[in-house]
């Protein structure tokens, strides 16, 4: 239904926002212990996003193509964030 599909792109593009806008938050924070944690809550709404790409996959609203290449954007974006966050211990 028309419904699903935009509550699920919704939820989708909230989430993808959320991973700069902790990151950027985080940026501004007064310790590397606070940006640290910002840094955690990106890499949770890069978790929630894979699940979401998985599901949109799954209800065959991406195609397998469209699917690996998001995924394997959302991987790089992932590591970039790990390192960085490695980098702070």
């Amino acid at each position: 239904p028309k419904e699903e599909l935009f509550g699920l792109t919704s939820q989708l593009r909230r989430a993808g926002a959320s991973i700069p806008t902790n990151f950027a938050e985080g940026c501004g924070s007064n310790s590397e212990k606070e940006f640290g944690r910002y840094l955690n809550i990106a890499l949770a709404s890069c978790c929630e996003v894979e699940y979401l790409l998985v599901l949109t996959r799954d209800l065959k609203y991406l195609t397998v193509e469209e699917y690996q290449l998001l995924e394997d954007q959302l991987f790089k974006i992932r590591k970039q964030i790990y390192n960085l966050k490695q980098k702070l211990n």
